[in-house]
């Protein structure tokens, strides 16, 4: 009937504006409405938990300087990608990333299981130059970040405002966030509570300038626990929590 009367609202400039508005709405819903029906909508994985501080500061340089231009952060469960990059991403592994860093740009290779694939100088030498470690890279270089020296006085309200947004960091993790920081770049640091709080963080420095923090060593921090907090080895998705 609508379809037969189609012109009316073709030539009613309400009429139109009306139906565009339930059309909004009834889509809007079909869509809302299913997940106040389930209880979540990420699947909870073992082994998951919020960044530490310094491996947040390294993410945060990691999008300010352009990575996620080239790198993408999702490998599919197609044969030639988990042959090529390891086991195929799960949603729960960004459930903590604001924003996450999936994506199909590749002129780089994938980074979501870089995690533990190189040594801590590599890296270094990477940054600085990439084609010292891979001279076919078209990648250019970062050494600013060898240079300048991390300035974070306010990580604890960083974590604050995570928080608000659903990442569960506790009271104790934002009163110890600058302390852990300080610890996880620090090789010799006590790092017992630091690991306690955040299993299997990459401890170390770069050592570019002795005895201080620099962005390398934030964004090493961050590239070295990429991928690494599920165990895949003996990996069961019906353990996955529903």
């Amino acid at each position: 009937m609508l379809i037969k009367h189609h012109a009316l609202f073709e030539t009613n400039v309400l009429l139109l504006v009306l139906g565009i508005f339930l059309t909004i709405i009834v889509g809007g819903l079909v869509e809302i409405v299913p997940l106040f029906t389930i209880e979540s909508t990420i699947e909870k994985v073992q082994g998951m938990r919020p960044y530490s501080p310094l491996e947040l500061v390294g993410r945060n340089i990691y999008i300010r300087e352009g990575c996620y231009v080239c790198h993408s952060q999702m490998i599919r469960p197609f044969r030639d990608e988990v042959e090529r990059y390891g086991h195929y991403s799960l949603a729960a592994e960004s459930q903590y990333d604001h924003p996450f860093q999936w994506g199909s740009k590749r002129n780089g290779p994938d980074l979501a299981r870089v995690g533990g694939k190189y040594s801590d100088d590599w890296h270094v030498a990477h940054m600085k130059n990439p084609r010292s470690v891979v001279p076919e890279s078209i990648m250019p270089g970062y050494p600013h970040l060898a240079r300048h020296e991390l300035n974070q006085p306010d990580i604890a309200e960083h974590l604050k405002t995570l928080r608000i947004v659903g990442v569960p960091y506790t009271d104790d993790d934002i009163k110890n966030a600058a302390a852990d920081l300080k610890a996880q770049a620090t090789p010799d640091a006590n790092t017992k509570d630091l690991m306690a709080r955040y299993p299997k963080a990459h401890i170390g420095g770069s050592g570019v300038i002795p005895g201080k923090i620099t962005e390398l060593d934030a964004l090493i921090a961050y590239l070295q626990v990429v991928g690494t907090m599920v165990d895949f080895t003996n990996f069961d998705p019906k353990t996955i929590e529903r």
